[in-house]
């Protein structure tokens, strides 16, 4: 299935950036990018977002083993339209390659600083489930307003028909 196949490419793509910030920068490392906006910092993160839950990985590791099978079982199983599954084959390519992490290093490889803020290191798998999660949220509300305002007008139609003699 093709969103399955997405879901491993966008796997690999981290897997492979994270092995080259591992063997290009060295823990702690940084090399700016775009100066002032964005650099990459060599660092592990035992826990989740801004280090969450740092000393639990062992629970991190069954809560992202869980989501990428409840991932795969929608993917597979869900009535969800094209874009909607592909917003979920992101999240499933991320939240795989996160967990490859935890299990193999007992933590996840970081590396995209804002230089501009301060807010949490974070790498491409993180980034596919942000964007992967919030193309979802908005493909899914934009079809439900859709079916909604679909069905109000279904039910206009229908009261105009039952007026009629």
């Amino acid at each position: 299935m093709i969103y399955l196949l997405i879901a491993v490419c966008v796997c690999v793509l981290d897997q492979l950036w994270k092995l080259w910030i591992v063997s290009t920068i060295p823990l702690g490392g940084t090399l700016e990018l775009i100066p002032g906006v964005l650099g990459l910092t060599h660092v592990r993160n035992t826990g989740m977002a801004f280090s969450l839950l740092a000393e639990h990985t062992w629970l991190l590791t069954l809560i992202s083993a869980a989501v990428a099978v409840a991932l795969t079982v929608l993917l597979l199983r869900g009535k969800f339209p094209r874009w909607e599954k592909i917003a979920l084959a992101l999240v499933l390519g991320g939240a795989v390659g996160n967990l490859i992490d935890r299990a193999r290093l007992g933590y996840v490889v970081d590396m995209f600083q804002t230089l501009f803020v301060n807010f949490a290191v974070f790498n491409l798998a993180d980034a596919f489930i942000d964007i992967g999660a919030a193309l979802f949220c908005v493909l899914y509300i934009v079809r439900a307003l859709r079916e909604d305002r679909a069905k109000k007008l279904e039910g206009k139609t229908d009261d105009r028909d039952a007026d009629r003699p």
